[in-house]
């Protein structure tokens, strides 16, 4: 896959990209898709939890930095 068709990614919440990371990840599990589409789904799930540790380390800057001002 590629980071084209993961492009939608940067669009959405961190809730939900947690969300859709869950459900790939309960895809991928049930082992009843093909080996193609798993493949698609574990790059997916890749994209998906960088995008969530991206948004979870802005938020800790953000908190940090309010912090460090009182």
């Amino acid at each position: 896959m590629s980071e084209k068709k993961n492009d939608d990614i940067a669009k959405l919440t961190y809730e939900q990209a947690r969300d859709e990371l869950v459900k790939v990840l309960g895809d991928l599990e049930t082992g009843s898709v093909s080996l193609e589409e798993s493949m698609t789904l574990w790059e997916r799930g890749e994209a998906l939890a960088k995008h969530c540790k991206a948004l979870l380390a802005g938020a800790k800057t953000k908190i940090d930095e309010a912090l460090k001002d009182k």
